[in-house]
């Protein structure tokens, strides 16, 4: 009867694998004494480690390129809605962040800027923080009021 294959009679193909070098093992090793690490000094020790930036007492390349932007404290970010996104609600409606909140096109955190990307073809009353000047001529020309909140 013919003998079957388990799991445990798997093995690596001779030769296809090294042994882990044991450091520290003894004159007789070839890697025993210092270990591979010299005579004294920090590289010695352990737990020494080299910082990655350390450049071998080179100027450090984050040192030596120039600081770049500025970021200005006074910044004010706004949520961008599109007048395309503005078909949602009926034609004469007012349509400020509250309503634009329930419809789920912002979030209610950042203030909002009415930009001019769609078309328009309804009359609105359009309350909002910010209006782009291609949006404001869009909501007008298309008969509506472009109201800026404070």
């Amino acid at each position: 009867m013919k003998k079957r294959m388990s799991i445990g009679d798997l093995a690596p193909a001779d030769n296809s694998r090294f042994s882990k070098k044991r450091i520290g093992r003894g004159i007789g090793s070839g890697i025993g004494k210092t270990s591979g690490k010299g005579h004294k000094g920090q590289k010695a020790r352990s737990g020494w480690s080299m910082p990655t930036s350390f450049e071998g007492g080179q100027m450090p390349l984050v040192r030596r390129l120039p600081k770049a932007g500025f970021n200005s404290p006074f910044r004010v970010e706004y949520k961008g809605v599109n007048i395309g996104l503005l078909v949602r609600f009926d034609a004469g409606a007012v349509i400020d962040p509250e309503a634009l909140k329930q419809k789920g096109i912002v979030d209610g955190r950042l203030p909002i800027k009415i930009l001019a990307k769609g078309t328009l073809d309804r009359k609105f009353t359009v309350k909002a923080h910010a209006f782009s000047d291609a949006a404001k001529k869009a909501i007008e020309t298309a008969g509506g009021t472009a109201e800026i909140l404070k």
